[in-house]
C-alpha cells in the first residue's frame, strides 16, 4: 500500500548517479520532492525529468531538494543524467526494496517486466512527514506538478 499524507516517510540510503550514498535523513530540516519513475530513457521519464530540470529554480526557491528513483542501475542513471543534464540527485533503487516501502512498484509492468517502480510523487516536509503523496497506476501519465509546488508553497 503506498504511503498516505500524514505518515513518517521511511528512511532509505541509496546511490545516486555519482555513485555517492544518498540518505532521506540527510535531507532533515529541508522539504523533500521524492519522484519514482519507472525507465531512463523511455519518453515519458525523459519528458517528466526534463520538466522538472527547467523548473529547479521553482523547487530551490520552495527550499525543496528534488531526489528521483528508479530501479535502473546506477550506471544507467549516469548515463541518463549527463545526456540530459539533470540538476538533481538520479538514485538507483536497483533490489527495489524502497520502490516497495513507498508502495511504488508494480509487480507486472509491460512487456513482462516485473519490478519496476511506479511513477509518483511524494512531498516529505523538514520532518520527515509525508505530506503529498501521488501513486500513478498509469505509467503514461505524470504527477500532478503544480499540487506538488501548492503543498511545498504551503509549508513555508
Amino acid at each position: 500500500m503506498a504511503l498516505q499524507q500524514g505518515q513518517q516517510a521511511p528512511d532509505f540510503n541509496l546511490r545516486d548517479s555519482d555513485k555517492q550514498e544518498v540518505k532521506l535523513s540527510d535531507f532533515k530540516g529541508k522539504n523533500v520532492v521524492v519522484l519514482f519513475f519507472p525507465l531512463a530513457f523511455t519518453g515519458v521519464c525523459t519528458a517528466e525529468l526534463c520538466s522538472l530540470r527547467d523548473n529547479i529554480a521553482v523547487y530551490n526557491g520552495l527550499d525543496a531538494q528534488v531526489l528521483a528513483i528508479s530501479v535502473d542501475s546506477l550506471f544507467t542513471l549516469d548515463k541518463f543524467k549527463k545526456e540530459q543534464g539533470f540538476n538533481f540527485p538520479l538514485l538507483s533503487d536497483f533490489n527495489k526494496d524502497v520502490s516497495a516501502a513507498y508502495g511504488s512498484l508494480y509487480e507486472d509492468f509491460v512487456l513482462g517486466m516485473k519490478g519496476v517502480s511506479k511513477r509518483s510523487a511524494f512531498v516529505i516536509d523538514k520532518e520527515g512527514v509525508v505530506q503529498y503523496a501521488e501513486v500513478l497506476e498509469d505509467a503514461g501519465k505524470i504527477p500532478d506538478f503544480e499540487a506538488v509546488q501548492r503543498t511545498l508553497n504551503q509549508l513555508n
